[in-house]
């Protein structure tokens, strides 16, 4: 389930906007196209911007949240007629129909997700250097005090996703979607299990790199020596 802004001025937005997208089981925020409102916008994995009316005020609102350092993959909903007015200076992700049928929706959703997800590995350092720990994302190969660490290719992912967000917690059903992928349905046990795995790998010394965060998920460590009162058991 991914969390959905849609901004529009409709008062009935799920229903005259994009119908399609009602029928999802998305999260969606609605939100008025105020610039203002804007720097208070709430966070999500995509946004969908109401173009069907009015395109030249659609256009700098979504020239503006480029501006002003939007990184989510925005859509605009246009009707067929406002196709023509769209091109490369809109700063847009994709474009979508106003008729589009869910599965459609469902698709540019999902596609937008993981090419903005591609787009901010490709920004990052092929090499990840926390303490003593060194990640190199082209070898896929993890050292811990020099040492080569024998991991799994999601043991190795799941680490590296921590390490390059140090202090950060992240959910189960966030690492589940960051790590094993949007169309992956297995359980966020999953998760607990690979933590256990990589715990055991960096051996009791190194363990704590991976805090668990009580009631909320895990959070890689830069200092495990300092006791988190946060920090619940060890699964």
């Amino acid at each position: 389930m991914a969390s959905v802004l849609l901004i529009t001025r409709a008062l009935a937005p799920s229903n005259t906007v994009l119908p399609g997208l009602e029928l999802l089981s998305h999260q969606i925020k609605v939100m008025s196209p105020e610039p203002t409102a804007l720097m208070s916008a709430p966070s999500a994995d995509v946004i969908f911007v109401d173009g069907r009316t009015d395109l030249p005020a659609v256009r700098s609102l979504c020239r503006l949240m480029q501006t002003t350092g939007n990184t989510c993959p925005v859509i605009l909903i246009t009707t067929e007629g406002g196709l023509a007015a769209v091109n490369h200076e809109w700063a847009l992700t994709d474009v979508i129909l106003e008729t589009s049928s869910p599965a459609e929706i469902e698709v540019r959703i999902r596609l937008a997700i993981t090419s903005a997800s591609f787009d901010s590995l490709r920004d990052q350092p092929s090499e990840i250097r926390t303490g003593e720990l060194t990640i190199d994302e082209q070898t896929y190969a993890a050292k811990l005090h020099g040492k080569a660490l024998d991991l799994t290719f999601k043991e190795f992912e799941l680490l590296k996703f921590l390490a390059q967000h140090p202090g950060r917690v992240f959910s189960r059903a966030q690492l589940l979607q960051e790590v094993w992928g949007y169309d992956y349905f297995g359980g966020t046990r999953t998760v607990d299990v690979h933590v256990r795995r990589l715990r055991a790998k960096l051996g009791i010394e190194n363990e704590n790199l991976i805090g668990t965060v009580r009631n909320v998920g895990y959070r890689f460590v830069l200092n495990p020596m300092v006791i988190d009162e946060s920090q619940d058991a060890l699964v």
